[in-house]
């Protein structure tokens, strides 16, 4: 479990299959204790949360990032919330869905991202810093330090999918923690507008 900003962990489990690194974000924001996208923790990183406060909910950016969550619910007891337009594709238990631009316990507030490689793609912005955007599968960290997208058969349609993602410009922040790859923690916003706009 990496301390990456007061508040704000990460831990990581490799993908053999797509040789990166899926990783969960552990938030204390306020009163609220939130896991975004959780992969599987290892026996120091289930410690490390189970010793803290108690853990009150699970945001999940996509359908395919339900990981670790129905196990987790059960055993902290927490509330699944998750993208509108994916829930009911979704196997885990959904306590409840959210929407654009809708605000989340702990101050955090959902962009929902069209024509990405599941309907109901959302990023998690974060006014924290100097801003803080957390993503499922909208952006991959690879290589470390910039962004890539999902290859070209992951969308319907990659051109609309690549326009939709400059949403993301219009809002202020320095931070990308990502759910693949490796998380960029500063200049991050000049990496998604050299992705855009290359």
């Amino acid at each position: 479990m990496k301390n990456l900003f007061p508040g704000i962990w990460e831990w990581s489990w490799f993908s053999e299959e797509k040789q990166l690194d899926f990783n969960g974000h552990y938030l204390a924001v306020g009163e609220h204790r939130i896991l975004i996208d959780p992969p599987p923790l290892s026996s120091p990183d289930l410690a490390f949360l189970t010793q803290g406060d108690q853990i009150d909910y699970i945001l999940l950016t996509n359908r395919d990032h339900q990981r670790e969550a129905a196990q987790l619910k059960q055993d902290f007891g927490c509330r699944i919330m998750a993208p509108e337009a994916d829930a009911k594709e979704m196997t885990v238990p959904i306590d409840k869905t959210f929407k654009d631009g809708e605000l989340l316990p702990g101050g955090i507030w959902v962009i929902h991202l069209l024509h990405q490689k599941s309907p109901g793609e959302s990023a998690l912005f974060l006014q924290k810093g100097k801003g803080i955007l957390i993503v499922g599968d909208a952006l991959i960290g690879d290589p470390p330090g910039s962004f890539r997208l999902l290859p070209d058969e992951k969308y319907a349609e990659k051109t609309q999918a690549r326009l939709s993602l400059k949403r993301l410009l219009n809002f202020s922040f320095d931070t990308v923690l990502v759910g693949d790859g490796a998380s960029v923690l500063t200049n991050a916003k000049t990496a998604v507008h050299t992705l855009l706009e290359s």
